[in-house]
């Protein structure tokens, strides 16, 4: 594809036109605006792009209502991630000549109906297993979005200016979404919501579209972007700081419900906006530069925490957000090449990002796991000799110490142990100065804790740092969203 305008149409698809006619009174009039479905797809396209992260606000409840442990649960974000990565180069082979359109609508059922699976399933197994189907469909309607925005629009410019920035906010939204709808009805609505938005992008591919959308893609088969592959790939790796490890540190250390974790983590999203801003005004080179530099200072400024600071939480994500937000664009828009083919290229793009976030997912969750355990021993001595120092009875604080000692143990690594529990078996409630014995026992449990992340958050960090050294070999190409 040569041109910088829409690609050409082939001959009308059966398929479609039967669909489109038996769904024809739920679709919008034939006058609907190409920008209007141009917006539903893209909706869709951040809620693929959300998905890599929309759940972890809600792994709390899922651990305890499908009573599992919590390597098990967090694979119900892992699996989406490692299907939509090998998936999209699984996919690379079959881009010669590619009917985007088809493989779009397909991606919508596919992604729509697991969407649905998920929100019925009531074991851990069953969970996973539509998550990875899930991710099936998502990388479909990822790779088969861009030719058809594109068409939409009416150009090149255009539709990958709205895929980027549709991906970049959907990545950015995932966890306060997630947290949000986690906290007003439970977790299965993450997924029921997801459902109508992918009918009503098949809506509207069906509605506007009664054509094949066929990109002869160029038979240039040099891998494209090398560079910017690697430094989106680098980058989403160090997302996992921001996007898992950081909610993780809200909601089950520092014990904030999901509302209260989504509200903090807004400041991702927020800080991602403002970026927009800024990236007007700097080269793409400086701005990926900066925007890896920002994302790194968020993540030390995390990995630093002396305590529970949730404003100083709230800045920390706040900058990364702003990292991701000068960084990711840039570098979505330099990945997508007309030269080695749009649906190609965007396959290599989307592949490279999941494989980001599952290589740091498995570097990540061990040594997270190895601090939470060393953790764990270190909080329950600082609150053994903290209850032993407390002016309570010897009769009492003995037991409140070796019941203190077996709730750790019953607790799942990471979370801080019900204290109400061990206090109301040894200690009454009038006893005097036991409530503030109490909290100070709370606050060090989780200053302890807190600093448990530390090396986890360091190590996101560095994925951030290394992602400088392939940008400066990027080529970019600046693009504006017009619309």
């Amino acid at each position: 594809m040569n041109s910088a305008k829409a690609p050409s149409h082939v001959a009308p698809a059966a398929p479609g036109l039967l669909a489109a006619k038996l769904l024809s009174p739920m679709m919008p009039s034939r006058g609907t605006a190409p920008v209007v479905l141009a917006g539903l797809l893209a909706v869709a396209v951040a809620v693929a792009f959300a998905d890599s992260s929309i759940v972890v606000l809600a792994l709390p409840e899922l651990y305890t209502e499908l009573d599992t442990t919590i390597p098990g649960v967090s694979f119900v974000v892992t699996s989406y991630n490692l299907v939509v990565a090998v998936g999209a180069f699984v996919l690379l082979p079959l881009t010669r000549r590619f009917d985007a359109r088809r493989l779009l609508l397909v991606g919508l059922l596919v992604f729509g109906g697991a969407s649905i699976g998920c929100a019925a399933s009531d074991t851990l197994e069953l969970l996973i297993t539509f998550r990875a189907i899930q991710g099936l469909g998502a990388v479909l309607l990822l790779i088969g979005s861009l030719p058809v925005l594109i068409a939409l629009l009416g150009d090149t410019r255009r539709g990958i200016a709205l895929w980027t920035l549709a991906g970049t906010l959907g990545a950015a939204l995932g966890p306060a979404l997630g947290g949000a709808l986690t906290q007003a009805f439970d977790w299965r609505s993450i997924f029921i919501v997801q459902a109508p938005i992918a009918f009503l992008a098949l809506l509207a591919t069906l509605q506007r579209h009664q054509q094949a959308i066929t990109l002869a893609e160029p038979t240039n088969r040099a891998t494209p972007a090398p560079a910017a592959n690697t430094a989106l790939g680098l980058l989403f790796g160090a997302l996992v700081g921001a996007l898992f490890l950081g909610v993780l540190l809200l909601v089950a250390v520092w014990g904030l419900s999901p509302i209260a974790g989504a509200a903090v983590v807004s400041a991702l999203p927020i800080g991602t906006l403002g970026a927009r801003f800024l990236s007007q005004q700097v080269s793409p080179r400086l701005g990926t530069i900066c925007g890896a530099v920002l994302l790194a200072l968020g993540l030390a400024g995390l990995a630093l925490l002396p305590s529970t600071q949730i404003v100083y939480a709230a800045l920390a994500l706040g900058l990364c957000g702003v990292g991701l937000g000068l960084a990711v664009p840039a570098l979505s828009d330099a990945s997508i090449s007309v030269e080695h083919g749009i649906v190609r290229s965007s396959a290599w793009s989307i592949g490279s990002r999941h494989v980001g976030l599952v290589a740091a997912l498995v570097l990540i969750a061990p040594l997270l796991a190895w601090e939470l355990e060393r953790g764990g021993q270190q909080a329950t001595l600082a609150g053994t000799a903290e209850i032993l120092d407390a002016p309570v009875p010897l009769t009492q604080k003995v037991p409140l110490a070796l019941d203190l000692r077996d709730e750790f143990e019953r607790t799942p690594r990471g979370q801080v142990p019900d204290l109400d529990a061990a206090f109301a078996n040894n200690v009454s409630d009038d006893a005097p100065g036991i409530a503030a014995l109490q909290e100070s026992l709370l606050g060090t449990i989780e200053d302890v804790m807190t600093r448990s992340f530390r090396s986890s958050f360091a190590l996101a960090g560095l994925f951030s740092l290394l992602a400088i050294m392939p940008m400066a070999f990027v080529t970019y190409v600046r693009r504006r969203d017009t619309a």
